[in-house]
């Protein structure tokens, strides 16, 4: 079953028509309460990251399920650029994106990144989670465009985690992180100009 599409603006509008869609979801598919507040958690991590996106940005938000299991999807068309970025980023005294802190911080920052123009560089902290991350930074995001975000060459959550547990190094942002506890999976990926994240969650 997929749900009704919410438009959703960097403004904000939207959210609020998107939250009440994933509450009837859960109304329908009789989800527990706890796993019907889970559902909405996530749903409401997922597009309040709108507001954190550089510039006017709109996304298209909706739900697929197959029983009991979940995908949500956040889908927005690329048309920053990386001139535009880099004036932002100037405009902080480090030229760093600071929203970027923690797990959910980074997984925004990489989504408004794969917004821009596949020339701009992605950090290499990202490109841990891409399949091909032995590929140089420029090209992390290229190799993600025109694939589905069911492809293998799109930013995993769990290939993130799997890389992290074999450097044998311990990542607080993702013990703290509630939303990377909840779900099953994040996957970010390019397709035909539009960026997508799609968060797996069966109950």
């Amino acid at each position: 079953m997929k749900s009704d599409v919410i438009h959703i603006a960097s403004d904000g509008s939207g959210i609020n028509e998107a939250l009440a869609q994933t509450e009837a979801v859960a109304v329908f598919k009789s989800l527990s309460k706890q796993d019907s507040i889970h559902l909405l958690l996530l749903a409401e991590e997922m597009t309040g990251m709108m507001k954190a996106l550089t510039g006017e940005q709109e996304a298209d938000f909706w739900i697929e399920d197959d029983d009991k299991a979940f995908c949500l999807h956040l889908k927005a068309k690329t048309k920053m650029n990386t001139e535009l970025r880099n004036k932002l980023l100037a405009a902080s005294t480090t030229g760093e994106n600071v929203a970027a802190k923690g797990m959910m911080g980074k997984i925004k920052d990489l989504f408004n990144r794969l917004l821009e123009p596949t020339e701009a560089p992605i950090p290499s902290e990202y490109t841990v989670g891409f399949e091909s991350a032995n590929l140089p930074t420029a090209e992390a995001a290229a190799v993600a465009r025109g694939m589905s975000a069911a492809a293998a060459n799109v930013w995993s959550l769990n290939r993130y985690k799997a890389a992290l547990n074999a450097s044998g190094e311990a990542w607080d942002e993702l013990e703290q992180s509630v939303v990377a506890n909840i779900a099953d999976e994040i996957e970010i990926g390019i397709s035909d100009n539009y960026a997508e994240m799609i968060i797996y969650k069966k109950f």
